[in-house]
Order: C-alpha cells, then sequence, then structure tokens
C-alpha cells in the first residue's frame, strides 16, 4: 500500500519549555499544513499528555487557552492523575 505525502507539521513559535513549582512542562502549539487550526498539547516531565481536544483558530489563542488553564488550576492541573 503506497500512501501520499505526508502533510507537513508546522510548530509555532510559541511552543516552549518552562517550569513552574519545580514542574518541568513541554508546550506544544502545532498545526498541519493542510489545516488551519492549531492544536494544544501540554506534557509534563512524566511525559503525560495534556491535550485540548478543539482546535484553535491562532496559535496565541492556544497559548491564551494554556495560560488560562495554568492561571485557574495551576501546574498541578498537568500533573496528571
Amino acid at each position: 500500500m503506497e500512501f501520499g505525502p505526508q502533510p507537513e507539521l508546522i510548530e509555532s513559535s510559541l511552543s516552549r519549555f518552562m517550569e513552574q513549582a519545580g514542574v518541568r512542562l513541554t508546550i506544544n502549539i502545532v498545526r498541519l499544513s493542510t489545516e488551519r487550526g492549531w492544536s494544544l498539547e501540554v506534557v509534563n516531565e512524566h511525559g503525560t499528555s495534556t491535550v485540548w481536544d478543539d482546535l484553535f483558530a491562532t496559535d496565541h489563542d492556544a497559548d491564551a487557552a494554556f495560560r488560562n488553564a495554568l492561571a485557574k488550576e495551576g501546574v498541578e492541573a498537568f500533573l496528571g492523575k
């Protein structure tokens, strides 16, 4: 079976690593080159991933959603349960 070319993954300049309260997080904001919406994933230092279900219109909207969740719920929201 042959597959066509895969769409390119575009990473936002807002993707980054951060540490808060001793917890290291990786914030991934990406989209496929063939799509308009941006996805948001936060990965903690243990590899546990939190992914938003909805896509965002802009990478800045995705970053704002992460910042909002961090402000409301704290870094504990990304520790995984």
